[in-house]
């Protein structure tokens, strides 16, 4: 099993920066991948961005070039940097952990990110 504890959201204006972080503890294999999404209300869970070990990342166009994901595999972090927030980015964010030999998922309980305009 993995936990996951994220952390960071908050309300902020339009413009502003935010940076989530996520904390992952238990059985951590090694190779694994890990990932922010993100749920606004009435809608689907999208990917916001991803990260392998090896620090391959992948981002949704609509963050790209505004927000930076990034890992610390020595204590099995992952941090989203947030720039030029949106209102439309408003969302809960959640946390996901995947074990790329198994295909198993954890996710955290999400935090909350509001954007004001």
């Amino acid at each position: 099993q993995v936990q996951l504890e994220e952390s960071g959201g908050d309300l902020v204006q339009a413009g502003g920066s935010l940076r989530l972080s996520c904390a992952a503890s238990g059985s951590i294999f090694t190779n694994n991948v890990m990932a922010w999404y993100r749920q606004a209300p009435g809608k689907q869970r999208e990917l916001v961005a991803q990260i392998t070990r090896d620090g391959n990342t992948n981002y949704a166009n609509s963050v790209k070039g505004r927000f930076t994901i990034s890992r610390d595999n020595a204590k099995n972090t992952i941090q989203l940097q947030m720039n030029s927030l949106k209102p439309e980015d408003t969302a809960v964010y959640y946390c996901k952990f995947t074990v790329i030999l198994t295909g198993a998922t954890y996710w955290g309980q999400g935090t909350q990110v509001a954007v004001s305009s």
